[in-house]
């Protein structure tokens, strides 16, 4: 009767270490993904601030902005916004954060 009992008690601690170790498993996987979001949420924050803070800029009451006398000047704006977005999301994109 010792015996069947011992083993009992000893399959029991082995299930419990097994689902233990299924549980961290699980855990860490969790953490990964969240960690893969978070880059991704970063990565396009820092694509949105670059035509924010471009737009914060001409957005100013200033009497003299580069450009603003010029006929290409918002273009160029709007050109040189789209060229360092799409450098941006390009690098990050290589690199694996989106």
């Amino acid at each position: 009767m010792r015996g069947r009992l011992s083993r009992a008690v000893d399959r029991v601690a082995g299930f419990d270490d097994l689902l233990n170790s299924i549980l961290q498993a699980r855990l860490a996987q969790i953490s990964i993904d969240q960690n893969d979001d978070m880059r991704k949420i970063a990565a396009w924050a820092a694509i949105a601030a670059v035509p924010t803070v471009i737009a914060g800029i001409y957005g100013m009451n200033f009497e003299v902005i580069p450009g603003l006398d010029s006929q290409y000047g918002f273009t160029g704006t709007l050109a040189a916004m789209t060229v360092l977005c799409g450098g941006l999301y390009w690098r990050l994109k290589r690199t694996g954060w989106l």
